[in-house]
């Protein structure tokens, strides 16, 4: 089987979840600008998710490319991904609403270690269907940034009960590291 189908799925499953979290945002009451206000933590929250499903996108679409073949463990960690990125709407409007509070804070991290313990079986899965001498298999290499990124995560979790905002620049930082597509799938597709 092809990856077209799975990469169409995953593309479709994705912009469902970044439609539900923008149908999540409220406009004020208040028409002026200071109406606005009030809503910061929601439209920060909103944004930080936005740029994570935007990571996840653009990387799910390079992994994807250099793959050549799927099967059904492959489309089940495919669908674990998604179940996992489905989330993030949820907790996106818990945090915001609760002006970055240590519960919704942890609770965010979590399903961002969660996508990305996610992203790391489906990575697995891949490697295993289409080989370790495999054009995918050069592209990821060790993965290093895929497993410092789930490291970096659980440490910040926990930091969500001292001090929400150091755990939201951690989970910032992780959105940093991954904000220019994977470099690696690149080069290895255009040699």
């Amino acid at each position: 089987m092809t990856t077209s189908r799975m990469e169409a799925f995953s593309d479709g499953v994705i912009a469902i979840i970044i439609t539900i979290m923008v149908l999540e945002l409220r406009p004020p009451h208040d028409a002026s600008v200071h109406g606005l206000r009030p809503l910061l933590p929601v439209l920060l929250s909103y944004l930080v998710s936005f740029i994570f499903l935007g990571i996840y996108w653009t990387n799910h679409h390079h992994l994807l490319q250099a793959a050549e073949h799927v099967n059904g463990s492959v489309l089940w960690a495919n669908l674990h991904l998604l179940f996992w990125l489905s989330l993030i709407p949820f907790v996106t409007v818990w945090m915001g609403n609760n002006h970055f509070e240590s519960w919704p804070v942890a609770l965010y991290g979590s399903v961002l270690l969660l996508s990305g313990v996610a992203y790391f079986i489906l990575v697995r899965r891949l490697l295993a269907l289409n080989g370790h001498n495999s054009i995918l298999a050069d592209a990821i290499g060790n993965d290093f940034k895929g497993k410092i990124s789930m490291v970096i995560y659980a440490f910040a979790i926990p930091l969500a009960f001292v001090r929400p905002w150091i755990a939201c620049l951690i989970y910032g930082l992780v959105a940093v590291m991954w904000l220019v597509p994977d470099r690696r799938i690149e080069k290895t597709m255009i040699n």
